[in-house]
């Protein structure tokens, strides 16, 4: 046999010794260190070798499961810049909505509460937003956006956002206002988003302009090159409330009419501002409510289901943003019954308001939640005249007859 041969066997023979040995050592009892790490050495490897075998994507994904929990429920809801009101609402309501797995609002900081609807049609994520409550009277005229009033619904009429009207001493109504300089603050202020809408609605033809406040306020001052301000905000406002004016600057009154149906009457007063406002004296203007929107997904799709749940936990969840101390005072006003003007209430929140309705007892007494337009926009009414007359029971009840008047001459 030649010399390469006889290697081969040598070879071949020593690794099948080695291998019945190793094996030999595998299944034969421990006898010694030696025996006990050889044995831990080839457990190891052989249960490194399992490891691989089995694919990766047959092993159970928690974070996958997790992911899925955490997302399926959550609605995004588009509040407004950090230190307004709408986003302590927005705070508020995700702190008393809040159920774990089951439920969570995420508030989100916006540019502010006019570009929420952008954030609401296109923005990934956002569910719900706060709108003003005059927000589809203003996109019906953007032919880009098609079918506002249907895509967007209501679920609740929130805080209310004073209208304050701040002119020079030469200015006695609002009709003096007619072909004068207006600012209405910068774009995408409250202001300049409902204040030109109230004057169309008044008839009153003004030049608007969108200038800081800022500078308005002292421009005013010096000369007549702005006539007016114009503030939608709730009261009182800070601008307001500190230094002098010179004598004749004022608020002027905005009478409630037919046209303003958007709006709700309210009053500026000597507890306001009281170094404008005479003791004992009101200012007639109007209010601008804020809405919380939805978008109006298809009904087999799971954000529709999701928004569906967050009408329950709305539903159910209420009385505690009203009774329970620590949330703002205007969660006592919030009606989910009552008619948002223009607005095409969120489907599932009306099926829900329906079958609390039937599975009441006949003779429980009436709750705050009720299925008639007519209650719903009398609770509405009242609470506003609360609002706008608190403690005086007689300007409440005239402020009231007011609104059946004017809902009955509607009905004509």
């Amino acid at each position: 046999m030649s010399g390469w041969r006889k290697l081969v066997v040598v070879l071949v023979a020593g690794l099948t010794i080695a291998g019945s040995s190793l094996g030999a050592s595998a299944q034969a009892p421990a006898r010694g260190d030696g025996d006990d790490q050889t044995a831990l050495r080839l457990a190891q490897a052989a249960g490194q070798n399992t490891q691989r075998r089995v694919p990766k994507a047959n092993r159970p994904d928690s974070e996958a499961r997790r992911k899925e929990a955490i997302n399926s429920n959550t609605v995004g809801l588009a509040a407004g810049r950090i230190e307004g009101a709408p986003l302590q609402f927005a705070g508020e309501l995700a702190r008393v909505l809040d159920d774990g797995d089951n439920m969570r609002v995420l508030p989100i900081v916006t540019r502010g509460i006019f570009d929420n609807v952008f954030d609401l049609l296109y923005l990934r994520g956002v569910d719900a937003a706060i709108v003003y409550g005059d927000v589809l009277e203003h996109f019906k005229k953007n032919p880009e956006i098609s079918g506002i009033s249907k895509r967007i619904n209501y679920l609740a009429s929130l805080f209310p956002s004073e209208l304050h009207i701040f002119v020079r001493p030469e200015i006695k109504s609002l009709n003096d206002l007619a072909g004068k300089a207006i600012n209405f603050n910068t774009e995408g202020t409250a202001a300049a988003y409902s204040g030109p809408i109230i004057f169309e609605r008044l008839g009153i033809k003004i030049d608007a302009r969108f200038d800081p406040h800022s500078v308005a306020m002292q421009e005013m001052r010096k000369s007549d090159k702005y006539a007016a301000t114009v503030w939608v905000s709730s009261k009182p406002l800070a601008p307001f409330l500190k230094g002098q004016w010179p004598e004749g600057y004022k608020f002027i009154s905005v009478p409630y009419t037919d046209s303003l149906d958007y709006y709700l009457p309210a009053y500026l007063e000597h507890e306001d501002y009281p170094a404008l406002i005479p003791k004992g004296q009101k200012i007639a203007t109007l209010a601008v409510p804020a809405v919380l929107a939805v978008y109006d997904w298809p009904a087999d799709t799971d954000r529709h289901r999701r928004m569906v749940r967050f009408v329950d936990y709305l539903f159910e969840r209420l009385p505690r943003l009203q009774t329970e101390p620590g949330y703002h005072k205007n969660w006592k006003d919030v009606n989910l019954a009552a008619n948002v003007p223009g607005w095409q209430r969120f489907k599932p929140l009306t099926d829900r308001i329906e079958r609390a309705e039937r599975e009441r007892p006949k003779a429980a007494a009436r709750s705050t939640v009720t299925t008639t337009s007519d209650t719903a926009g009398e609770d509405a009414a009242r609470a506003q005249a609360a609002r706008a007359a608190p403690g005086n029971s007689a300007e409440q009840e005239r402020l009231f007859k007011e609104f059946l008047e004017w809902r009955q001459k509607n009905r004509q």
